[in-house]
Parts: structure tokens; C-alpha cells; sequence
């Protein structure tokens, strides 16, 4: 039996400005009853004396201290480009006006 209705579905998917098609609502019903489920079944756990948490396991800072390091030059750098001008990486335009 489905939670979720097509109606809904496509409620939804308005709410969100989504263009889904019919079998996109078939689609998607199936797959949010699933979540639904899920959330049924996350409910019923037993969190008394669980303390909220943003994580499971303490965060601590895996990144390295800042320490100035002698870096590619700038024409090395320029070098794996298949295009340059004047320092630069010359790319295709992509717009017609100037910015």
C-alpha cells in the first residue's frame, strides 16, 4: 500500500517548480514511500539519553599547518596550457558581449 499518492507527487514536484513525466510520478512515489518507511523505522529507535549530535564520531582537523613552499613558476605553469597570452591561459569565448 502506497503513503504517497501520484497527486502528491506531482504536488510536490510543482512545489518545486519540477516538470516530471507519468512515469516519473510512478517513479518517484515508489521511491519516497521508501524513504518514508525509512523515517517510520528511524522513529522507532529508542534516543533516550542520546545526546544530539551533528556527527557520529568526534571531528577533529586532519589539515596540515600552512607552511610557504617554493611553487611552480609562473611559466611553468603557463606551460601546460595549450593556449597563452600575455600570462595568461587563452581560452574559447564563450559569450558575445564584453563583460
Amino acid at each position: 500500500m502506497s503513503t504517497i499518492s501520484r497527486e502528491e507527487v506531482a504536488h510536490l514536484a510543482r512545489l518545486a517548480r519540477l516538470e516530471v513525466t507519468d512515469d516519473e510520478l510512478d517513479a518517484f512515489a515508489g521511491q519516497l514511500d521508501v524513504i518514508l518507511e525509512s523515517m517510520k523505522t528511524l522513529a522507532e529507535v529508542n534516543t533516550d539519553g542520546v545526546q544530539p549530535t551533528s556527527h557520529a564520531v568526534p571531528l577533529v582537523n586532519v589539515f596540515r599547518e600552512d607552511q610557504p613552499q617554493p611553487s611552480l613558476s609562473r611559466e611553468a605553469a603557463l606551460s601546460g596550457g595549450p593556449d597563452t597570452f600575455e600570462d595568461r591561459f587563452r581560452v574559447p569565448r564563450i559569450l558575445d558581449e564584453e563583460a
